[in-house]
């Protein structure tokens, strides 16, 4: 027990102690005894986790050893004796402590004892680590993380507390990692988490989140002089980063959003942060894009659609639905196969095309886990359809989010496995805007996928500027022509001499010729003509649900060369 009650003076030099180590613990949580009155102050967070009496308490050790699990107590003791006793400068051990629910916590304890200026032992202080506590800090950057950075977006939410939030980052980091090494791509994260904290916020409003994107968050910034430091942040690395020998010139991207209705959960609020950082990724050049939800009540009502969207997802992908467009034969206008397309639906909105959502979702961490629901989904009903068309080959949309995924492939030969399905009647359909990934790791997918019989399809070709080099560069099993170049091939020449010159492409890279959006018989009758493998389009059906498809062939009402 003590000795006496601690002085007003020992308790402000103690407090003292506590707050320089509590500066630098991170994520550790911090205690400090004045050895002489035995009396500690501990860390909120371990008084809060443990149930413990105060921060403030005397004989603490004692306190402390009533949570730690029975078997590890003789140990704790042994080491705690040593340090009062003076036989023992520091202190590092693991073992068990309890929570108030009863449940165990497996803690490490660091101390060291810390003598006064006449060589006695002052104060035993120190820091905990709970593993079972998420890290809240970022080992590259210093800065917190974004666990850190999803309960504070939570706590906002709660307390409805006005934000503006930006999520910034570095284009093409993969490539200076490759080049000059990690080391380098560690530095320049450094540079700009700092530049981040020392300019635009602060070190508790300044995130890492995963790979070269960080985050902010401020009550204090208006929009508009996020807008205008983002620019200066352009600038600034623009001018380069010196490291060594080198000077690195970083391109930046980045999305605002400024949070004022709270009837929505922090999940939604990444999603739409991170659909703006994507536009300026991806489209507008490094431009800041500022998510708009505030401006009127359609677009309030729209971000309540794409939240009720996204909560589906995780909610056993409860209005999520599949229909499926055939795809006939060219030559025999018999359905071979189909494209299977995703729809959301519920009371409250009806049904949601994915042109509204997609977009929306792929930056969201949940986003692979309907891309394997569309597969598994597709598939097995696929099965259905060969008991009557025996090689009836399935096509289903992917997104370059799944594409980056290492272990994508994987995916699909677990998807074909488990529902018991040719693999060469599987066919993967990327669309153009695949173009913003690495050639060499869609050329690695691709001969994946082809290794295990899996077919790929090029979609919407001749919509964007690189579907040429794609299909040069790529294997692809299927040139899908998009609709937008035979809508007037019945009467417009240059359509005709464009699809001629689209067959001849795919002819010299060994692709099959898809032919999208017929709608008439003139098309289909102009269209045969140019040797294509197959037709898509209104004229034969529209995207159907999966039990009319199967009445479809059934019935032998999928011949459609009479029409």
């Amino acid at each position: 027990m003590a000795d006496t009650r601690i002085t007003e003076v020992a308790k402000e030099r103690l407090d003292s102690i506590f707050e320089s180590y509590s500066i630098i613990a991170d994520d550790l949580d911090v205690f400090v005894c004045d050895m002489q009155f035995n009396y500690s102050r501990w860390a909120k967070e371990l008084v809060d986790t443990f149930g413990l009496p105060s921060e403030y308490m005397y004989d603490a050790g004692l306190i402390w050893e009533e949570h730690i699990h029975p078997d590890d107590r003789a140990e704790y003791r042994k080491g705690i004796d040593a340090i009062f006793l003076g036989s023992q400068p520091t202190h590092d051990m693991q073992y068990r402590a309890r929570r108030p629910d009863g449940e165990y916590d497996v803690c490490t304890c660091r101390g060291i004892v810390i003598l006064d200026g006449y060589g006695k032992p002052a104060y035993f202080a120190g820091a905990i680590r709970n593993h079972s506590k998420l890290s809240y800090i970022d080992s590259i950057t210093g800065l917190r993380n974004q666990y850190a950075f999803f309960s504070d977006l939570k706590s906002y939410i709660k307390k409805k507390i006005p934000v503006r939030i930006g999520m910034a980052g570095i284009g093409k980091l993969a490539e200076i990692n490759a080049v000059y090494g990690y080391d380098a791509g560690n530095q320049m994260l450094q540079h700009f988490g700092r530049y981040l904290m020392d300019n635009v916020t602060s070190r508790e409003g300044t995130y890492r989140l995963d790979g070269s994107r960080f985050a902010i968050i401020s009550e204090t910034r208006t929009e508009q002089e996020l807008i205008d430091l983002y620019e200066l942040l352009r600038s600034f690395f623009r001018k380069g980063v010196r490291l060594d020998d080198n000077v690195f010139v970083l391109e930046c991207n980045a999305g605002l959003l400024s949070l004022n209705d709270f009837n929505i959960d922090d999940q939604t609020v990444y999603a739409c942060l991170n659909l703006a950082y994507q536009e300026s990724k991806l489209i507008r050049h490094g431009d800041l894009v500022t998510f708009r939800t505030d401006l009127t009540a359609d677009s309030k009502k729209n971000s309540e659609k794409l939240y009720a969207i996204h909560s589906s997802i995780s909610q056993g992908f409860e209005g999520f639905y599949l229909l499926y467009q055939p795809v006939v034969d060219a030559s025999t206008e018999r359905v071979i196969g189909a494209e299977a397309l995703l729809r959301w639906k519920n009371e409250e909105y009806g049904v949601v095309p994915p042109d509204v959502f997609i977009s929306f979702l792929e930056g969201d961490p949940l986003f692979p886990e309907l891309g394997k629901w569309i597969l598994n989904t597709a598939i097995e009903d696929a099965k259905k359809i060969t008991e009557y068309v025996p090689d009836f080959v399935i096509n289903v949309n992917l997104s370059y989010v799944q594409l980056e995924k290492g272990n994508f492939p994987e995916i699909v030969r677990e998807a074909i496995k488990k529902n018991g399905f040719s693999a060469d009647q599987v066919c993967l359909e990327m669309t153009e805007r695949c173009r913003l990934l690495d050639m060499e790791l869609l050329r690695n997918v691709i001969a994946t996928l082809h290794s295990g019989g899996v077919k790929v399809a090029l979609d919407d070709f001749g919509t964007g500027f690189s579907s040429i080099g794609l299909m040069k560069n790529l294997p692809f099993n299927t040139i899908k022509i998009d609709k937008s170049f035979v809508q007037q091939i019945e009467k417009d020449e240059r359509e005709k001499r464009l699809l001629c010159n689209f067959t001849d492409m795919a002819g010299i890279f060994g692709a099959d010729v898809c032919v999208e959006g017929i709608e008439t018989p003139g098309m289909r009758d102009i269209i045969k003509d140019y040797g294509i493998h197959s037709f898509q389009g209104y004229f034969y059906s529209k995207p159907i649900a999966i039990d009319e498809l199967l009445n479809m062939v059934k019935s032998g009402s999928d011949c459609f060369a009479r029409q």
